[in-house]
């Protein structure tokens, strides 16, 4: 059995940056045209104190744009296997070609996708404002979290396996 939480504010963008923040890759998902919804990997920008908005550097002509332009509505999905975190995070996206920001989380890798640097034309910044996340956690190590998987089945989930909570910014 999972301890459920539900945070708020401060402590809810505390939690959700402690979970997201060894996590590199999350799979942002946006509506698309015909009523399904895309995803896709993006690189979530390093943050030294996460205050509810993640960045993103992306593409100009991506297909992702033009979705977020007909539905500003998102959701970022992250997962690390290893440690037992997963988070689901909702929330509202927004482009801009802010050079100040560009060059705020530029770094050298990003010459794979933009050859001009910084100044290339088809930067753009995608950010998205975090309304409210989901997540899980396990609370023990991998051979732990297996023997109480184990004795939960036993005893009907009535042990505790972890951490479940809903965060509303």
């Amino acid at each position: 059995m999972s301890e459920f939480k539900e945070l708020y504010g401060d402590e809810g963008l505390q939690k959700i940056g402690d979970l997201i923040k060894d996590i590199r890759m999350a799979m942002l998902t946006t509506a698309a045209p015909d009523g399904s919804f895309d995803s896709r990997p993006m690189a979530t920008q390093r943050f030294e104190h996460f205050d509810g908005t993640v960045w993103f550097l992306t593409q100009a002509g991506s297909g992702k744009l033009q979705e977020i332009a007909d539905d500003s509505h998102v959701s970022l999905i992250y997962a690390d296997s290893g440690a037992s975190k997963y988070v689901t995070v909702k929330g509202f996206a927004s482009t801009s070609r802010d050079k100040a920001k560009i060059h705020e989380i530029w770094n050298p890798m990003y010459k794979a996708w933009f050859p001009d640097g910084e100044d290339d034309p088809s930067i753009r910044v995608l950010r998205v404002d975090v309304t409210e996340a989901d997540y899980w956690e396990a609370s023990s190590s991998r051979i732990v979290r297996g023997a109480k998987y184990l004795a939960a089945a036993v005893t009907g989930g009535k042990v505790d396996i972890g951490e479940a909570g809903k965060v509303l910014v």
